[in-house]
């Protein structure tokens, strides 16, 4: 089951029926399935928080993954945290959609389950490769 909650802000994910489906269709070729993941969006505020109380990380991020189950476990579960504010502002430096932009930290966090790291150049060539593989096959626009 793949869940959408928000926070600490008010944010309505558009399309989350096909934004479920891609999210299964990608687990689907990772070949992974899910018992259980949630997705929160929420504020920088929120997410900071949760950066320096579970990871003692003192900076801003868009997205925090959390894990239920180890690396190379059939089944994925997990909860996905990510903050709006990151997104709108990252969209902007990078000049592409808000969509666009949600959608692949959205994806990056589903192939962090699957365990796809980004730690090394090497892992965040493959992590970028595959959020694009992905991204190519979302048949659904947010208009």
């Amino acid at each position: 089951m793949i869940q959408f909650f928000s926070e600490d802000i008010d944010f309505d994910l558009p399309n989350k029926v096909s934004v479920v489906n891609w999210i299964t269709e990608t687990l689907f070729f990772e070949k992974k399935s899910t018992e259980g993941l949630s997705i929160i969006f929420c504020s920088d505020k929120y997410l900071h928080e949760l950066n320096v109380k579970y990871l003692d990380h003192d900076t801003l991020t868009d997205i925090i993954t959390f894990p239920y189950h180890n690396d190379g476990a059939p089944v994925i579960e997990g909860d996905i945290f990510i903050s709006i504010d990151r997104i709108k502002e990252n969209s902007k430096e990078l000049e592409t959609s808000f969509e666009d932009e949600l959608h692949r930290v959205v994806i990056h966090g589903v192939l962090h389950l699957c365990g796809y790291g980004d730690k090394t150049d090497e892992e965040k060539k493959e992590m970028r490769r595959k959020e694009n593989e992905s991204l190519q096959k979302r048949n659904f626009t947010n208009k």
